[in-house]
């Protein structure tokens, strides 16, 4: 029995995992196929997952924005995009797929499989936007939606509540190199009760407003104004 053949009997296993039941599995099967092994069986195989890709690469865009404008009223657009670029990015996909025991499924030619192909982020990234894909194509946007947020929701929002990256440093270095000053921070509101404060922040650079944040306190507030003007300054 050769590979595409075995992922065609793994259906229902995958489709317990994913907790979603296809209407036409071709769409599952089709996204876990990768270009190597079309290349190296066009014999019997024809279609390969990257068009899927290209698809819920979009989807996955669209759901993780309409999460963070949802959860995150007050943020600047800036910093949506910083954080929504987190949520979806390869390394981010890689984990939803790892997190669900997806990896074993993808069909690979040889040459990947002997580079350890099932291990290489950007191939299990590209599985996870294919399925997202082949969700949307089955059941429509509630159904990726779904499928998203009831498995990687406390991911996505870990991701967000807990900046890897220090947006002050890296705004620091950016403004010395540029204009040999300091990034300066004002706040200009304080809103809400003494227990549960927001700050509302600007940075200016090079004496020019430069970006906006809110926090529950000024660092955080901060750290978001620095993400938003690297957002606006960096293309």
């Amino acid at each position: 029995m050769n590979a595409l053949e075995e992922l065609k009997r793994s259906v229902p296993a995958i489709e317990k995992k994913i907790g979603y039941f296809f209407i036409d599995k071709d769409f599952l099967v089709l996204s876990f196929v990768h270009r190597s092994f079309v290349n190296e069986n066009k014999s019997f195989a024809q279609a390969h997952n990257e068009r899927l890709e290209f698809l819920g690469d979009a989807v996955l865009g669209l759901i993780a924005t309409d999460f963070l404008y949802n959860r995150l009223p007050e943020a600047p657009e800036g910093l949506l995009s910083q954080l929504r670029s987190r949520l979806v990015d390869a390394s981010a996909c890689a984990h939803y797929v790892q997190k669900l025991f997806l990896a074993d499924f993808i069909v690979l030619g040889r040459g990947e499989k002997r580079s350890e192909g099932k291990a290489k982020t950007s191939i299990l990234a590209d599985v996870f936007e294919a399925l997202i894909g082949a969700i949307y194509l089955d059941g429509g946007l509630p159904a990726a939606k779904t499928f998203l947020l009831d498995h990687f929701m406390e991911d996505m929002a870990a991701a967000i509540e807990s900046p890897s990256s220090n947006y002050k440093a890296e705004l620091q270095d950016y403004s010395q190199k540029k204009f040999q000053k300091a990034p300066v921070y004002k706040v200009i509101e304080e809103s809400g009760p003494d227990h549960a404060k927001i700050f509302h922040v600007l940075v200016f650079i090079n004496d020019e407003e430069a970006g906006s944040g809110r926090g529950a306190s000024k660092k955080e507030a901060e750290q978001q104004a620095a993400c938003d003007a690297l957002a606006r300054l960096k293309p």
